[in-house]
């Protein structure tokens, strides 16, 4: 599982047009945009520990995590994390778990999150989805495992 995190001082989900996800930290705070990979061999547990990790990664100002002001975090799967550009210039999905194990872990991630006492949005899994967002810093992390 692998997940590139971006500290935010807005972000946003649109599909077809709609907007279905948005954090807006309030006070010109920060928050966390998460694009989330899966692949084979994760599991639930996998995504509770990587959800617990990025609630408590310091990258706010003042080397504060999420959880310390308890700042708002949008989730968007993201499989394209999983590829393996090893062998050739185009890209190989094959690291990617199929759907039907992917969108239950995102799910479970974000459900992690929220029982750590984060405020989550979620973007659609498997549609295409225009994310924008205010990169703060810019800072963005990735994180493994």
């Amino acid at each position: 599982m692998r997940a590139l995190v971006q500290r935010v001082t807005s972000a946003a989900v649109e599909v077809d047009g709609e907007e279905v996800a948005r954090i807006s930290p309030p006070d010109g705070g920060q928050g966390l945009l998460v694009l989330l990979g899966v692949g084979h061999g994760d599991d639930p547990i996998a995504a509770a520990n990587l959800a617990r990790r990025v609630w408590r990664l310091r990258i706010l100002d003042e080397e504060k995590s999420a959880s310390d002001v308890e700042a708002p975090v949008l989730v968007v799967s993201q499989f394209t994390l999983m590829a393996d550009t090893s062998k050739s210039r185009r890209p190989s999905w094959s690291p990617a778990a199929p759907r039907a194990v992917a969108e239950p872990l995102v799910d479970a991630f974000g459900s992690a999150l929220r029982e750590l006492g984060a405020m989550v949005e979620v973007g659609r899994f498997g549609e295409h989805m225009r994310v924008s967002l205010v990169n703060d810093g810019p800072v963005t992390v990735l994180l493994e495992g």
